[in-house]
């Protein structure tokens, strides 16, 4: 039997409104991690705004090409958490993930899939990104009233 690890390449989809309430999920196995959209490539091949558009249907039920999803060109390389590592092949200890936003109309209901995330809820951006243990989805988070073009109070 061939073990089947993932790729340390990956994308970060935050999701939001125009007033910027930020779309935060809780995760499964990890009790108070919070965070938003997140997933690795499933092939080498797979075109990153592909991976979003999977990841964002996969983790909420929505359809990200209903909306506007912008690749911000960013990407960070982290550490991958050690009680993640096991799923990444021998030696990988970092992962390098491309930032996305997605941008809704309002704060929309989504179904969350319970092997991955427990429960949701709308936050203002500061909230969110306070909520968060990840650097990457808290700078995230943060940047959201400059990438929008709107002012933060």
């Amino acid at each position: 039997m061939t073990t089947v690890y993932k790729i340390p390449r990956s994308v970060l989809v935050v999701i939001h409104t125009a007033d910027l309430q930020v779309l935060m999920m809780e995760r499964t196995g990890w009790k108070d991690f919070w965070q938003s959209v997140t997933g690795s490539v499933a092939s080498e091949s797979e075109p990153l705004r592909d991976t979003a558009i999977r990841e964002v249907r996969e983790e909420t039920g929505l359809d990200a090409t209903r909306y506007d999803l912008r690749d911000w060109g960013v990407e960070n390389r982290f550490e991958i958490f050690k009680k993640h590592q096991s799923r990444y092949a021998p030696g990988v200890t970092h992962n390098v993930e491309h930032v996305f936003s997605l941008s809704v109309p309002e704060p929309l209901p989504v179904t969350l899939d319970p092997a991955e995330h427990l429960s949701f809820k709308w936050l203002p951006f500061r909230e969110a990104a306070a909520l968060t243990i990840s650097w990457t989805n808290r700078d995230a988070i943060l940047a959201l009233p400059q990438r929008r073009g709107v002012r933060s109070r």
